[in-house]
């Protein structure tokens, strides 16, 4: 099995709704985000993923993400912007990508870092 490692960050506001604290209120973030692919199967040239294809397919998601008030960016108008449901969206979002690429390329994880010592990890549980 091997895992293949990108990363890329994009910057963005939000608040979190129903929660009492700093974070309730309008607030940014330089967001940095992780993803993790696997697969066992490598292609002719013996790669799983070419890292420079896996990084576009990355930026094109959180481009929809930068610089915006995730509150007013489905799914966020109706979830919370948490780190935890950003992991989950880009996750839920990549894994359909990669799907419609290849059989043989899996999610593995997404890690959000919302500060230098905060940071939700989403594990793909392969369903």
């Amino acid at each position: 099995m091997y895992i293949l490692t990108v990363e890329d960050s994009f910057s963005s506001a939000h608040q979190l709704n129903g929660y009492r604290g700093k974070c309730e209120n309008l607030h940014g973030h330089n967001w940095r985000v992780v993803l993790s692919v696997k697969g066992s199967r490598l292609d002719k040239t013996g790669l799983l993923v070419d890292f420079h294809e896996l990084k576009a397919m990355l930026r094109e998601v959180l481009t929809g993400l930068d610089h915006k008030n995730l509150n007013d960016v489905p799914p966020f108008t109706v979830i919370n912007p948490s780190s935890e449901n950003i992991a989950a969206f880009i996750a839920g979002v990549m894994g359909q990508r990669l799907a419609e690429k290849s059989p043989d390329i899996e999610l593995d994880s997404v890690v959000v870092w919302e500060s230098d010592t905060s940071r939700c990890t989403y594990i793909h549980d392969g369903k």
